[in-house]
């Protein structure tokens, strides 16, 4: 098998971010890998919280490469994955890309999807949030406008303005809300009053509302919260879940977090086996990363795939969006095709 790599800035339509992190882009590694006439694309999103860097992503992927071309098809590619493991215990999001590239190359040589692959049913259409980052109320109000079609909207907090954002929202929609509060409450008192408040707003749930060092207090605010509260940043990846257990109602899955496709779905295992909810999420993905992802929506109880939707410059084509709904491409594999004009691979 052969890798080719194409690093691509992905640009925003609004400056995106919380405070003073607002971000107008990020960076994405797309590649390609090709057997035998067949091509499967993968994207690695390198946002900057994750700890991961482009540099380190490129040198991943010129390692990576030795292991790869001794493949051939069949192939495994858990087994893969744990050498990749291996060779580095950090850059997750290298080998996401490389699981999904893999996994649209399988499903194009057996002519089957993704989610006919792990035999899930997809032929429905799945609402996603939209995200709405923080920014000035002109912004916010043609944000909010641009996400009209959306039936559910996803918010960052986690500021000592959260009651002002959600109150400034609510003088322009009254469509219910996921609330991403990014680590951002430190007292367990305040955050299951804030809560309670957020529930009377029509806020639907809450991400990863304490820092992931306060375990046993979000223990205790999941017990007395009158929301579900979602992990994020708690979790990664599979080894994860034990960890977290009794301390959360439910957990965002991302594959740039988690290693790709193949792990995504042991942790939905999982998490069904010990009742916890399922949120499918992304970082900044274009249609690569979130057609690779929408392959396992039929299992989500929430999903927050709408980063494309957000992009200026989205380098694929693949899943869809109407009346705020995802609908899944009729294609192999994870449905996508570069636009040549954006980025050639």
């Amino acid at each position: 098998m052969q890798l080719t790599i194409k690093p691509y800035q992905l640009e925003y339509k609004f400056p995106f971010g919380v405070s003073s992190n607002t971000r107008t882009h990020t960076q994405s590694i797309f590649i390609k890998i090709s057997w035998d006439g067949f091509e499967g694309y993968g994207e690695a999103c390198i946002p900057p919280y994750l700890g991961e860097t482009l540099e380190e992503s490129l040198q991943f992927f010129e390692k990576a490469k030795p292991i790869l071309k001794q493949q051939s098809y069949p192939c495994s590619i858990a087994e893969i994955i744990m050498e990749l493991d291996e060779l580095d215990e950090n850059c997750n999001a290298a080998k996401a890309a490389i699981d999904i590239a893999l996994h649209d190359l399988k499903g194009k040589i057996e002519n089957k999807t993704v989610s006919e692959l792990y035999r899930l049913q997809t032929k429905e259409e799945f609402s996603t949030a939209c995200t709405i980052g923080i920014d000035t109320v002109e912004n916010i109000e043609q944000k909010i406008n641009e996400a009209k079609e959306f039936s559910i909207l996803k918010i960052k907090a986690g500021t000592k303005d959260d009651k002002a954002l959600i109150n400034l929202i609510r003088k322009f929609t009254d469509k219910p809300l996921y609330v991403d509060a990014n680590q951002g409450w430190k007292d367990k008192f305040l955050a299951v009053d804030m809560i309670a408040w957020m529930k009377e707003q029509n806020v639907l749930l809450v991400e990863q509302p304490m820092p992931v060092n306060m375990l046993e207090e979000m223990a205790w605010l999941t017990q007395n919260s009158k929301l579900p509260i979602i992990a994020d940043e708690s979790v990664k990846r599979l080894v994860d879940i034990e960890k977290i257990k009794g301390a959360f109602s439910g957990i965002n899955i991302k594959l740039m977090k988690c290693t790709g496709i193949k792990e995504a779905f042991q942790m939905i295992e999982l998490c069904k086996l010990h009742e916890l909810k399922i949120f499918l999420g992304c970082m900044a993905e274009s249609t690569c990363g979130t057609s690779a992802m929408a392959q396992l929506i039929s299992c989500a109880d929430y999903i927050d795939l709408d980063a494309p939707h957000l992009l200026k410059n989205d380098p694929f084509s693949g899943i869809n969006y109407k009346n705020g709904k995802i609908i899944l491409p009729n294609a192999p594999g994870i449905g996508v095709q570069p636009k040549r004009e954006l980025v050639a691979i």
